[in-house]
């Protein structure tokens, strides 16, 4: 029993002293089950397969180890990170850099929507750990001079059934080619696919594959349910559930990114703080939006998948279903944004007459039948004359808004064309030179 009890601290799983105590400051007391299973093997110098819940501290089970390499062995480009989405990248080199800020780690962020200048700079200061979205590291191995990962020691595909999807798929092969095959190579996610056996070819040793959860579990702390509604009143089925949650933070996540932006014009027109963000966004404004509604400027976040992965916010109460993903295994990502590190939940999801079918693949993943959101449907409806003003004022809100900006170019455009025709101090001279 003592040996158990000590296998459940961090120094007990080998972990350095220095990174036990960056633990404490984080008020990381004890290790969750995917660090303690997967940890000792990283330590051992074995690559790893993870599969573990969201919220379940898969960061720290690949960071850790790493970290305790790099005192060890300290170098430039130690080791590659690749994430799915800009978010969870700027996410996971914080966590490196907390972890890291006791032994002067350096990190370098690459992601798409910022500046590669800055990012080439930021390059230049040979950074230990790089954080990268696929396409922005091929983007810096291809254009930035000096730049390389023939040092690599460590390579990372957190969501790694994301990153072996067709989006990525071209983009990890051309990265495998370029660095080291003498490295060690760990894959993490909630969700895992068969294309995992692929890049299994890529790891040197063989891994050992650690499921620290069932393949596609949700947390025991997550309480889920639905509700069947007519396509016409999901709006209102929307504004009444987080009007009945008044004060609590909610996730709502939609199919498009068009759909973000008029839900949210929907609910301030109704008061509530509501703000989207979606891939369409820029990245200046989808981290401005994540960070107000991390702060609690804003207790509602409309969001697109691009907001389902990874992203740790530890103060989310409920996550709302508004479109039912078409893919099920979404479903466990986006529900995985509450219910984490040991906290209750609630996933809410809308159906509509149109996406029955997928609800039921959801509930087949899952391998349970979920229990039905109360509500008295009259009850609900006496909401439907207001949300339908609150629409018809968007809607017209949008246009207006749209055509407000494809003026402002157009008079930009015509600005810019005058100020490069017409030199400011030859004004005269050119006007002349018209009445000739």
């Amino acid at each position: 029993m003592a040996e158990d009890a000590e296998q459940k601290t961090f120094s007990g799983l080998g972990v350095c002293e220095q990174l036990v105590e960056a633990c404490d400051n984080l008020g990381w007391k004890n290790p969750t089950k995917i660090q303690v299973e997967a940890i000792p093997h990283a330590l051992e110098g074995r690559d790893v397969i993870g599969l573990a819940q969201t919220g379940s501290g898969k960061t720290g089970a690949f960071a850790l180890p790493i970290l305790h390499a790099l005192l060890e062995n300290p170098q430039p480009f130690f080791a590659c990170v690749l994430s799915p989405t800009r978010e969870l990248a700027i996410q996971i080199a914080e966590q490196f850099e907390a972890l890291g800020s006791g032994i002067g780690v350096k990190c370098s962020v690459l992601v798409g929507g910022v500046d590669m200048m800055q990012q080439a700079i930021s390059l230049a200061k040979r950074p230990h750990i790089v954080v990268a979205t696929p396409g922005r590291l091929l983007d810096h191995l291809s254009n930035t001079k000096g730049f390389s990962l023939r040092m690599l020691k460590y390579l990372v595909l957190d969501e790694a059934d994301r990153l072996l999807n067709m989006d990525f798929e071209k983009a990890i092969d051309d990265i495998l080619k370029v660095i080291p095959r003498e490295r060690r190579t760990y894959l993490f996610s909630a969700t895992m696919t068969k294309k995992v056996g692929k890049l299994q070819r890529a790891c040197l040793r063989n891994p050992v594959k650690i499921e620290a959860a069932s393949k596609y579990s949700t947390v025991d702390t997550l309480k889920q349910q639905f509700r069947l509604t007519p396509a016409k009143f999901k709006d209102c089925y929307l504004v009444y559930i987080l009007t009945e949650m008044s004060g609590s933070t909610s996730m709502v996540f939609t199919r498009t990114c068009e759909s973000t932006r008029l839900l949210s014009v929907i609910l301030r027109n109704l008061g509530l703080k509501a703000i989207p963000i979606s891939g369409q966004m820029g990245q200046a404004k989808r981290l401005g939006a994540l960070n107000k509604f991390k702060a609690g400027e804003c207790n509602i976040l409309i969001c697109t998948d691009v907001a389902s992965r990874g992203l740790d916010i530890p103060s989310v109460d409920v996550v709302i279903n508004y479109d039912i993903p078409s893919n099920s295994k979404d479903y466990i990502h986006r529900v995985g944004r509450t219910a984490r590190a040991g906290r209750s939940g609630l996933a809410i999801s809308l159906v509509n007459q149109y996406e029955v079918e997928w609800y039921l693949q959801i509930e087949k993943l899952i391998g349970k039948k979920l229990p039905e959101y109360p509500a008295e449907e009259a009850e609900v409806l006496v909401l439907l004359e207001r949300v339908a003003d609150a629409r018809r004022i968007s809607h017209m809100k949008i246009k207006e808004s749209a055509g407000n900006k494809k003026r402002k170019k157009v008079e930009d455009d015509e600005e810019e064309a005058e100020r490069y025709v017409i030199d400011p101090k030859n004004a005269k001279a050119f006007k002349k030179s018209k009445r000739r």
